[in-house]
């Protein structure tokens, strides 16, 4: 990666960074101020369900207000939104109050989110996305475990202090994002693929990324209520919600290669299978300090690994210039997902006790292994057109942002060998032949594992460029 690329994505990152670790345990720290106050599971998961409908209702237009003002004022704007929602979290406790001043936060925190990934975006084009996309992921995950780190020790400051640590960390973002030059990447609004353009394309792919979302929102919003009630101090439980970010940072790219490997329709249902023995062990066996750990360290990477590997099932089959608005729609699915998650399963605990949370993720888990297995045999998994890329975009932006040179160039290649006119009927496809295109027609080799791009020329690369990050761009 050149130094000049460097120097433009390092002020974002470093934004996100200082970010995250703040909002890497305010859910934690939300959910388990709520339990010691003696409130229910049911207002805890409406609590926690409001900043991620806040999130789903700035993925769909907070866009607009950044076409609108700019990169760096929007950035402030939302960062500062963020800090201040914290703050009045520390001045009033009130379940409700709560409830509203984390569905602006949650509004404000995707605009944050927004301006670091479409910023990212527009700093190279595809060649280097897969590289930015890396960095990306390192600085959110590491930031989700540092952050978890820090519950115990802000906490045993006074019950205001984790919020003031925050709100500083929000508005300190800031200076990385203003200290850049004066330049305002371009970005269009986004116009995602609808929910019954998606379920004609990718069955697998839209219920994969809704699953997802039903998980890691009960991971963020109603596991440390379980670990709080089996015991556990807030510095520890801090410290196992850091095992389980660790382990979705470790395991998610293992999952993913794997699933280059495979028929990706088994790799979901092998996942799916694998969350529902981790939640028995969770119900069944004694829970020590490292036998806790363990389990949880897998749980995040399985959970953690469903949204990307459904992702890319879903690219495998998604004509090239369909490929922006099928990510950012899925990532819509996903947000819906986690909107309904802490209200659908917090009663389950109320009724069934705090163990009624790893009931629930057992209960969906197989749901979803019973969802693939269906859709497998009734479609198999078509062939992987470009190798996985870890990814848990947080916005439009984000979700192009994984869209690669690779992926766009291996499904191009996917539409000579299958007919896909009829998946997105408004999408221009390329004409299906039998056998390979034209000698005097530059393509690609269909994705093998390898750098098959090397096999292009120069002149060639050239002329694929230009039209397919036009297709990627519509």
């Amino acid at each position: 990666m050149s130094r000049q690329l460097l120097a433009m994505a390092l002020a974002p990152l470093l934004g996100l960074f200082i970010l995250g670790i703040g909002n890497g345990f305010l859910a934690t720290l939300i959910t388990l101020r709520l339990d010691a106050a003696g409130e229910s599971p049911v207002v805890i998961g409406w609590v926690s369900s409001a900043y991620f409908i806040g999130l789903a209702l700035g993925a769909v237009f907070n866009d607009r207000l950044l076409l609108r003002i700019g990169h760096i004022r929007a950035y402030g704007s939302f960062a500062s939104l963020v800090a201040v929602t914290v703050l009045l979290q520390a001045l009033f406790f009130e379940p409700w109050a709560w409830f509203a001043l984390r569905l602006v936060g949650g509004w404000a925190t995707v605009g944050v989110y927004l301006v670091i990934e479409s910023w990212l975006l527009t700093s190279g084009d595809q060649k280097v996305r897969g590289r930015l996309l890396a960095l990306y992921m390192i600085s959110l995950y590491a930031a989700g475990v540092v952050g978890q780190l820090l519950l115990g020790v802000t906490d045993a400051m006074g019950e205001t202090a984790p919020f003031m640590v925050i709100g500083m960390l929000a508005s300190l973002s800031v200076l990385p994002m203003a200290m850049i030059p004066r330049v305002s990447p371009l970005i269009e609004h986004a116009e995602p693929l609808s929910p019954m353009r998606l379920i004609t394309m990718t069955p697998t792919g839209v219920m994969g990324s809704f699953g997802s979302g039903l998980a890691v929102a009960a991971v963020y919003s109603l596991l440390p209520l379980y670990l709080q009630r089996i015991g556990l101090s807030v510095a520890q439980v801090g410290q196992m919600m850091a095992v389980v970010v660790l382990g979705a940072m470790l395991l998610q790219y293992p999952l993913g290669r794997w699933s280059d490997r495979h028929d990706r329709q088994i790799v979901l249902i092998m996942i799916g299978a694998f969350c529902a023995l981790i939640s028995a062990a969770m119900l069944l066996l004694p829970l020590t300090t490292w036998v806790l750990a363990a389990l949880l360290f897998l749980l995040g990477g399985g959970v953690f690994a469903l949204y990307p590997v459904a992702v890319s099932h879903a690219a495998d089959r998604a004509p090239a210039g369909a490929l922006v608005r099928m990510s950012q729609g899925l990532l819509l699915i996903n947000a819906i997902g986690s909107t309904v998650s802490p209200p659908l399963i917090s009663p389950v605990m109320g009724w069934v006790g705090d163990a009624g949370l790893f009931w629930a993720f057992g209960a969906m888990s197989l749901f979803l292994v019973g969802f693939f297995a269906w859709r497998r045999s009734v479609r198999p998994a078509p062939v992987p057109v470009a190798p996985f890329a870890p990814s848990t975009p947080m916005s439009s932006a984000g979700a192009e942002l994984t869209v690669t040179e690779e992926l766009v160039l291996g499904a191009t290649e996917h539409e000579y060998v299958e007919d896909l006119s009829n998946v997105v009927p408004e999408v221009e496809v390329a004409e299906p032949v039998v056998g390979p295109p034209p000698p005097d027609e530059p393509h690609i080799a269909y994705y093998q594992d390898g750098d098959d791009t090397d096999q292009l020329t120069n002149d060639e690369r050239e002329q694929v460029e230009e039209p397919l990050d036009s297709d990627a761009r519509r």
